[in-house]
């Protein structure tokens, strides 16, 4: 397979099209593209189909449309194209199926010949590179993001265009670019670099006037459109080609130009201080004679050794060539280009800015000064020593040195006014110590490393220095520890390079360690750095370490930031929210989070937001995390440390239960307890459970993770509490891993602790966790201890919510009459407390015993208090499964119509919440209603966006009925064939889940659907034959007779979701 998006959008399979669909699928698939082999997330695809007007259907769009992108490619044989992550989707792509890797690699290739100055070579190259488009990237994809991309890649390619031809007239092609540099200069009418490439082939052709005429046609093309004249470049040039000028020759061979001459260095000025000044008086400075003259220096090169052993880095290289490139080839359009790489301590920001340094040096020709600014460390250097180094570097001696900075800065941009310099300011601690250090003329370049992102650095490019990945942290270990040891222990090696956390310092010690001790195995190694206690004190070699890296930065904070990053490492979880902060310091949101921020600024914790509009959560370096550890256990005592878990542990619980409120309308199917609370404020609680599913997911790894901790802890109601509130999680999406986990945990700590409520608590839980698993022997043992215990306590709730889960269990084994009963003695419960939300879902779960005992009118007469009391309730949830079953029994009643509008008010319900399973429950409902009222296109277009949200969601049970109900369409329809493929598909689905009630359903239509393709006596329809003898009383019954076509209640994970 070939993709495409250099030109208008394509994929080839076999050199034929891909129809790829409709605008909004070849959008999703081409933002998928110009990032592939990583992760989109769902939130800049959803902008980029609908930009910053995002509708309540926008995740939904997106979900569907991957689903159609998949049905694709899985039909040419590509099933594992796009994939699902847990932020987006990745597209994979092979090496060299996709044309911007192709480009970019040929592009890479003709910068690394034209530094070695193999001209030819770099020219081949790049027209390769260039050949690859077939016009404007993407073009005719109407989406802002998509073509803000688009725009980038066609301004690179024209920026390589303009390179290409350079180098061709380096070669003395002057003659055959001339027709090739017209048609550019048409088609881009105001860049002036390519007009002036046309007057210079023009000139060397001997056509000297139709040169000029170009120029002028150029200064009236600017003025017009822009009321500018030409830059000081084309200027220069025509009046280089009016007075015939040497210069403008064309060369006699490929070699190099040769450094233009250092300009003359303007004498210096010394200010003599004036004494004697009234205060406040203003008087012009008394200008003297430097006592020594200042003599032009030669090139100054002050850049540190570039090391043989450098390793990927390649976007970032190409991000700061290409500024300073920008910057070189049209200085009047820019103020003095800066580029800022910052990343955490160890990331390799030195060595990246002295590589590239090195390999620009050829474009500054009037040398290169560099600079270690000492960051944060107490040696730290200030501009004035700097500035003192560089002028002594420029020619000026120490009698002639301005003492005071101004002057300095003054003098030194001066010097710099007309060179072309680059200055490498290394290991920058702030803002304060660049601005003496910038030059006052666009001609030079200044490159910055630092640990804090420099924002305050006007117009300056930030680049972000990452962790490598595991190839280039391989590499990188080969390169110093020797490829053949590397390669020998892969599975080590890898291990070793995760231990190290990618970290290229951490990587580069660990090199040289088993460099030197060639008896070591890398697994000995990865043995010695297993023990976390013992990592940062293995993590040192011959002057380089680790700890000494990281303690620059945390020995500059101040006290308040280096407790909280001590006490952040209390927590035991992947990454955290910000709120986090303010409960482990005890102090309000604010000041905490500004205190976070300063973290982040200093590298010590890193943003893991993916966009504007998102909560940001934050993350530790797993081996600034492990420093963080040490700290704590060396500065803070134990009590300290289990009053911080315990605040964020009463916090998060604070929050879940706020989330739980939001989602059911109040405190409604949960246990109450005495577990402390951290409460956080409201205004900041509304909005970060504003979306409460969302946050659920958000947290998840907390609230299991705080679970353990509470445990350990021996706090064991926030332990048990937690694990209970958790489930308002783990059971619509089905996290049954945790939930089965977290209770385990819980019920040993309730156990040991002698706490009844709590394992009463936690049976009942547990019981309804065997009933999603359709365990119901376990489930009901577990319920019906909880109950012994519940009623010990005197607890009528806790014995309303296990009576309700058993008269479930009753009803699935088939006791309807002991379900009901049960039902009716939890729903009195209810209504006593004032639960409503558990009561409305009791009545709701009443009407399907009804249903299924034969009376839909009874289920029909009390659905309509179970809907009252859920929106008295404001259970948003409730009130979706109780319009989905009214869908269901108008269904069954022969009302196709009032079944399509209870569907949809279900729909609108659960889109709201931000149930993608719950939406794909109530499309399939309305997919049916339309399709037994007669409504089949209505009916494909639910079932369809049904099947999207079901197979992205991964929920197998509700994919499979949709397919079953695609595949009854498609006999409605006359397509046999078309209802084969879904029957087999749904037959597949429900066999993986053991359905067998679902699984003669199938069987039964597809007897139907092969009868129908290929007649009774089709050998498939001959071997279905017994099934469907079987099953031949169900399909002659009356429509309204049947079996529901929604099989409500037959799913168990369905008949308990309400949280």
């Amino acid at each position: 397979m070939e993709v495409r998006v250099l030109g208008p959008l394509e994929v080839l399979v076999d050199d034929r099209r891909l129809d790829l669909g409709g605008h909004r699928q070849q959008i999703v698939f081409a933002s998928l593209a110009l990032e592939a082999n990583r992760v989109v997330p769902v939130g800049r695809l959803m902008e980029a189909i609908y930009g910053d007007d995002l509708p309540s259907t926008s995740r939904a769009q997106v979900q569907i449309c991957v689903s159609a992108l998949r049905r694709l490619f899985n039909t040419h044989d590509y099933p594992d194209t796009i994939v699902t992550r847990s932020q987006g989707y990745l597209l994979r792509v092979t090496e060299g199926a996709l044309d911007l890797d192709r480009f970019v690699s040929l592009v890479e290739s003709g910068r690394r010949a034209r530094s070695a100055q193999n001209i030819d070579e770099a020219v081949r190259n790049i027209r390769a590179a260039l050949a690859l488009w077939r016009g404007r990237a993407l073009y005719g994809l109407e989406s802002r993001l998509v073509q803000s991309a688009a725009n980038r890649l066609d301004e690179r390619r024209i920026n390589l265009h303009e390179d290409c031809v350079e180098l061709e007239l380096e070669l003395g092609r002057h003659r055959d670019l001339i027709p090739e540099l017209s048609d550019l200069v048409e088609q881009h009418p105001l860049r002036e670099r390519l007009r002036g490439q046309l007057m210079l082939a023009l000139y060397r052709s001997g056509r000297q006037a139709e040169a000029l005429e170009v120029y002028r046609q150029a200064r009236r093309t600017m003025i017009d459109e822009l009321g500018l004249e030409p830059n000081q470049w084309l200027q220069q040039l025509e009046h280089a080609i009016l007075t015939s000028d040497e210069e403008l020759a064309a060369p006699v061979s490929p070699a190099p130009p040769a450094p233009a001459p250092l300009p003359p260095v303007a004498p210096a000025l010394v200010v003599a201080p004036v004494d004697d000044l009234p205060v406040g008086a203003i008087s012009p400075p008394v200008i003297v004679a430097p006592t020594e003259p200042v003599v032009p220096a030669t090139v100054p090169c002050l850049l540190p050794t570039d090391i043989a052993d450098f390793t990927g880095r390649s976007k970032q290289i190409d991000v700061i060539e290409q500024q300073l490139l920008m910057a070189a080839e049209s200085p009047t359009q820019f103020a003095v280009p800066i580029v800022v790489a910052a990343g955490k301590p160890g990331i390799g920001k030195t060595t990246l800015a002295v590589h590239v340094s090195h390999r620009a040096a050829t474009r500054y020709p009037d040398g290169q000064l560099f600079a270690d600014m000492h960051g944060r460390s107490p040696q730290r250097v200030g501009p004035m020593q700097v500035l003192e180094r560089f002028l002594r570097t420029l020619g000026v001696p120490g009698t002639a040195m301005p003492e005071v900075l101004e002057e300095r800065a003054e003098l030194y941009r001066d010097l710099l006014s007309d060179r072309r310099m680059l200055i490498v300011l290394d290991n920058v601690a702030g803002e304060s110590q660049v601005l003496p250090l910038l030059p006052g003329t666009p001609h030079s370049a200044v490159l910055v490393t630092s640990r804090s992102r420099l924002a305050g650095l006007p117009g300056a490019i930030h680049l972000d220095v990452d962790v490598f990945d595991e190839e280039h942290s391989l590499e990188l270990l080969a390169h110093v520890a020797g490829r053949e040891r590397i390669e020998q222990e892969p599975e080590a090696a890898a291990q070793l390079a995760f231990l190290c956390g990618n970290l290229p310092l951490a990587l580069r010690i660990a090199g040289a360690r088993l460099s030197a001790r060639q008896h070591w195995t890398v697994e000995h190694l990865v043995e010695r750095l297993d023990n976390e206690a013992r990592r940062l004190d293995e993590l040192k070699h011959s002057g380089m370490g680790i700890r000494a890296s990281i303690s620059l930065t945390y020995d500059s904070l101040t006290e308040e930031a280096r407790r909280l990053f001590r006490r952040l490492a209390v927590l035991d979880v992947p990454s955290f929210s910000g709120w986090v902060s303010a409960a482990l310091l005890d102090e309000p949101v604010m000041d905490a989070q500004d205190l976070l921020d300063d973290l982040a600024e200093a590298q010590l914790v890193e943003s893991t937001s993916m966009g504007p509009g998102q909560v940001p959560q934050y993350r530790f370096h797993d081996l600034i995390r492990v420093f963080a550890r040490e700290r704590l256990a060396a500065e803070e005592s134990v009590a300290d440390r289990n009053a911080a878990l315990c605040r964020v542990l009463g916090a998060l619980l604070f929050l879940a239960e706020a989330a739980h409120c939001g989602l059911h309308g109040g405190p409604y199917f949960v246990l109450s307890s005495d577990a402390t609370r951290w409460p956080l404020p409201q205004r900041l609680t509304e909005q970060l459970v504003a979306r409460p599913l969302s946050w659920f997911e958000r947290e998840r790894h907390s609230l299991v993770a705080g679970v353990r901790q509470a445990a350990q802890a021996g706090v064991t109601d926030l332990c048990w509490t937690l694990a209970h509130i958790a489930v308002t999680l783990f059971e619509p999406r089905i996290y049954l891993n945790d939930w089965r986990e977290t209770h385990r945990i819980a019920l040993a700590a309730s156990k040991a602790a002698g706490d009844e409520r709590g394992q009463a608590a936690m049976l009942y839980s547990n019981g309804s966790l065997f009933l999603a698993e359709q365990r119901f022997d376990e489930a009901r043992r577990d319920l019906e201890a909880a109950g012994v215990i519940f009623r010990g306590l005197d607890d009528e709730q806790g014995l309303a919510l296990v009576t309700r889960q058993i008269a479930f269990a009753d009803r699935i084994r088939g006791d309807l009459p002991a379900a009901a009963t049960r039902y009716e003695h939890a729903l009195n419960s209810f209504r006593r407390s004032g639960d409503l939300g558990a009561a409305a879902y009791v009545l709701h779960s009443l009407a399907q015993v009804h249903m299924e005992s034969g009376h839909p009118q009874d289920a029909l007469a009390i659905l309509p208090e179970a809907l009252v009391m859920s929106r008295s309730a404001r259970s948003r949830r409730v009130e979706a499964q109780v319009l989905h079953r009214m869908g269901d029994t108008h269904l069954n009643t022969g009302d196709p119509h009032a079944a399509a509008t209870a569907f949809a008010e279900a729909l609108a319900v659960v889109q709201d919440i931000g149930d993608p399973v719950g939406e794909a429950y109530a499309l399939h409902g309305l997919g049916v209603a339309h399709m037994t009222a007669g409504d089949l296109c209505a009916a494909e277009t639910a079932l369809q966006s049904a099947l999207g949200l079901a197979s992205t969601a991964g929920e197998r049970l509700i994919e499979a009925r949709v397919s079953l109900a695609l595949g009854e369409l498609a006999l409605e329809r006359g397509s046999a064939t078309q209802a084969v493929v879904h029957l087999h598909r749904a037959l597949g689905l429900f066999r993986g889940i053991r359905a067998p009630k679902f699984e003669q359903r199938v069987l039964t239509k597809l007897t139907e659907a092969y009868v129908a393709a290929g007649g009774r006596e089709h050998p498939a329809a001959t071997a279905a034959e017994p099934v469907r003898d079987n099953v031949v009383p169900l399909v002659r019954q009356p429509r309204q007779q049947r079996p529901d076509r929604t099989g409500s209640g037959s799913s168990v994970v369905q008949g308990l979701r309400q949280g």
